[in-house]
């Protein structure tokens, strides 16, 4: 490791994030891993999703053996500027109003669940009175 490490900005880190050019944040420092891509055992995909962001709990998340970590230094290029990393957002789902995909007012579903068994008793009275023998 260099006695004075550079310090990077989050959003130059950010820009360095394809398989010829790949930079990750990991614990607070940035690594240029662009020469492991292809030896990397999980694949150069596994390497890119974790650009862009501190991929400090994707490499812990793995449980990296100490020779792993060993190796990390010779891809060591400097410190990330905390200041410059966002914050992390917590999900806020949006409020839902009540299901109804037809748009139909609520009083009115109210009067219907009312009226439509009024209705069909009231004709089954008109169907028995009317079909009655006499």
């Amino acid at each position: 490791m260099a006695s004075d490490p550079k310090v990077h900005a989050f959003e130059e880190v950010a820009n360095h994030n394809k398989t010829k050019d790949c930079w990750l944040i990991i614990s607070g420092k940035v690594y240029d891993v662009t020469p492991f891509m292809e030896d990397h055992p999980g694949g150069d995909e596994v390497l890119l999703s974790a650009t862009g962001k501190d991929a400090t709990n994707d490499f812990e998340d793995v449980g990296h053996s100490d020779s792993a970590r060993e190796m990390m230094e010779k891809y060591y290029i400097g410190e990330i500027d905390m200041a410059t990393v966002p914050l992390k957002r917590t999900y806020v789902a949006p409020q839902q109003a009540h299901y109804n995909p037809d748009k139909t007012p609520e009083f009115v579903i109210k009067i219907l669940q009312f009226l439509v068994p009024l209705l069909i008793l009231g004709l089954a009275f008109a169907v028995r009175h009317y079909t009655k023998e006499k």
